[in-house]
């Protein structure tokens, strides 16, 4: 039976708000509205200086460990040299005073020794035999007293040398060698100061990233602490975002979402790592109609290194919910 126009219409309608309700229960994911930001490296000496060379240019990428910039360190290597100088004076009085006199120096003590040991011995053979004179009433005992006195000064001569000897292969006393050794020490940490301080002067890139600006030119004085310039890694990179109080319970660190931003192309994954513990209110640069929550907490997501450059810290962002893997 053919159909009227009017049951026409009415099935027509009918099918339409069939796919109408069917398509509200197909809700897409949920969307926030952030900017991506950059977490910059600000490369600084720990000491002043007038900058001699600045080897980068703002926009360029380096490598880690490339040579970023140099200070006049003039005043650090004399210190260095100074320093180098009182350590080698340090460590040959600390080795002087491990050892004992020079073998030329015992050498003439050991020949004293010997002309001393001869001499006693002559003046006992002398006074032996004038003792055999006095017993046989040759000589006279006046002359046997001034022998016996020679013969003990001589001893007395070889005792003195043999503790000479003794005294000259000894090394120095324990608290003069303890001393010797601390003076060592410290002049050596004074060594491993100055060299810190020549190394400062030469800073390298602590991580491979883009140098994003330059705030000195070469000639000008760099304060101590004050950054050169301004380095930034991929991995620096992450994505700040704000979700409404209703929809923060569905949110945790790990969750994988997607980054859109006018001319990057495919969407950007990222894995939020980050939600803050307080909430705040909407910031006025963020500007949504979809975004009706004034109380919004914020998060943040950082892609992975080899997609972070798509992003410019500053631009504009929509997060969403990254959609479920599908099953194999």
């Amino acid at each position: 039976m053919p159909r009227t126009p009017a049951l026409r219409l009415a099935a027509a309608l009918a099918l339409g708000l069939a796919l109408a309700l069917g398509g509200c229960g197909e809700r897409a994911a949920p969307g926030w509205s952030g900017y991506a930001e950059g977490d910059y490296i600000y490369v600084a000496a720990a000491l002043p200086g007038r900058l001699e060379t600045l080897a980068v240019q703002a926009g360029q990428q380096v490598a880690q460990g490339t040579p970023l910039f140099t200070l006049d360190s003039e005043p650090e290597r004399a210190a260095h040299e100074e320093a180098g100088a009182r350590l080698a004076a340090a460590q040959a009085q600390a080795g002087n005073l491990a050892t004992g006199r020079r073998a030329d120096e015992i050498a003439v003590l050991t020949a004293q020794l010997a002309q001393a040991r001869a001499q006693a011995q002559l003046a006992r053979s002398s006074l032996a035999r004038q003792r055999q004179l006095v017993a046989q009433g040759f000589t006279s005992a006046a002359t046997l007293d001034g022998l016996e006195s020679g013969a003990r000064q001589a001893q007395s001569r070889v005792d003195e040398l043999e503790a000479a000897l003794r005294v000259a292969r000894l090394p120095g006393r324990p608290e003069e060698r303890a001393a010797a050794q601390a003076q060592a020490r410290a002049a050596d940490e004074a060594l491993r100061q100055s060299d810190w301080s020549v190394r400062q002067k030469r800073q390298t890139a602590p991580a491979a990233g883009q140098v994003a600006d330059t705030y000195f030119r070469a000639g000008e004085y760099v304060g101590a602490g004050q950054p050169v310039l301004a380095l930034l890694p991929p991995s620096h990179i992450k994505a700040r975002f704000f979700v409404p109080e209703a929809e923060i319970a569905t949110l945790a660190p790990g969750d994988a979402v997607q980054l859109a931003c006018d001319g990057c192309g495919a969407p950007i994954a990222a894995r939020v790592r980050r939600i803050a513990t307080q909430a705040e209110y909407t910031p006025p640069v963020i500007y949504s109609n979809a975004q009706r929550a004034k109380l919004v907490f914020l998060a943040e997501a950082y892609p992975d290194p080899r997609d972070a450059p798509r992003l410019r810290p500053g631009q504009p962002l929509d997060v969403r919910r990254a959609p479920p893997a599908k099953a194999p």
